[in-house]
């Protein structure tokens, strides 16, 4: 009977100390960038480690991916549960318009990151000046499921430039930079914040051309999508380039799956807008990843998580932004 009792009490104290273990459960969340020759894996990366770090019970993690376009897919599948996409991509997944061929997407904003500006980019050598200049040309308007892909083709057929007037690589950053290096592309085209990496070592070791739009140009591309606005890229910011660039803007928004829990979501935007100093020393975009930019950028409706952070801050809400 005392060693039926003592190892009765033994399972007793043993279920006890295990019980902690067997109820404290970890949420994994995968966030969907792009390559490593642009912004968002950075920044995502700096995104990971605030919410592993801040929010208990969290283990997040930056995943490589082939950008805008595939992280509105992966977010809607649940392969991914949070995506660094540009708004003119994140309207047409959540309308369903556009390459997402009439399919509507299970995705709502979570915050406002950063504004991209489209950058196209020739060697001086080629003695391009003008986007028009495409035509019979070899470029690449980036990766298969990119937003910039999204955009540059929007950019093309909004100014006349058809699709089989020019040969199309469809490189990654890198990919593009490197090809423009050793001269198999004539032109390459980005969207992304400025100053990003591939373009800063391209220029380092090549003389390049940053080929703005004409004020016609211009309005041709702003009334071909709303999302769209004419901006300037300072000069200065790579070597050679020493006067500003007129081109277009797109603010890149984080998105995430409509089904996800409040609470959790309520969570990481608290995390993400009150350690935004730590992203901030990752890339200076992260100035802009602000509560007031999520509801005066936000181009979709908001997760009610990310409402219910920014009305506890005080930010009103517009009823547009609710889903």
């Amino acid at each position: 009977m005392k060693r039926i009792g003592i190892a009765a009490l033994l399972i007793t104290i043993t279920a006890l100390i295990m019980a902690p273990c067997a109820t404290a459960r970890t949420t994994f969340v995968s966030i969907g960038t792009g390559g490593t020759g642009g912004i968002y894996y950075p920044y995502g990366g700096g995104v990971a480690e605030i919410w592993s770090k801040h929010v208990k019970g969290v283990k997040a993690v930056a995943e490589v991916t082939g950008a805008s376009v595939e992280n509105v897919k992966l977010a809607h599948k649940g392969e991914t549960v949070i995506g660094e996409v540009m708004g003119d991509v994140a309207v047409a997944g959540y309308n369903g318009t556009g390459k997402f061929k009439g399919k509507k997407n299970d995705i709502l904003s979570m915050a406002i990151m950063y504004p991209n500006l489209l950058q196209v980019v020739a060697l001086k050598s080629s003695g391009i000046t003008d986007i028009e200049q495409v035509k019979g040309r070899n470029i690449s308007t980036g990766s298969p499921g990119s937003g910039t892909n999204f955009m540059a083709e929007v950019v093309l057929k909004a100014l006349g430039i058809s699709p089989d007037s020019y040969k199309d690589s469809r490189l990654s950053f890198t990919e593009s930079a490197n090809a423009l290096r050793d001269g198999t592309i004539d032109v390459g085209i980005w969207s992304v914040g400025p100053g990003t990496s591939s373009i800063l070592d391209l220029a380092t070791t090549h003389d390049i051309t940053m080929l703005g739009f004409t004020p016609q140009q211009t309005q041709k591309i702003l009334a071909s999508n709303a999302t769209y606005s004419a901006v300037e890229l300072d000069g200065g910011v790579y070597r050679g380039v020493d006067q500003p660039v007129a081109t277009i803007g797109v603010w890149n928004v984080m998105i995430c799956q409509a089904s996800l829990d409040t609470d959790l979501v309520y969570r990481l935007a608290k995390a993400l807008f009150e350690h935004n100093d730590y992203l901030k020393k990752i890339h200076p975009s992260a100035t802009y990843t602000t509560p007031e930019n999520a509801v005066k950028y936000s181009q979709i409706p908001l997760h009610p998580g990310t409402i219910k952070y920014l009305e506890e801050k005080g930010i009103t809400v517009p009823d547009k932004l609710r889903p």
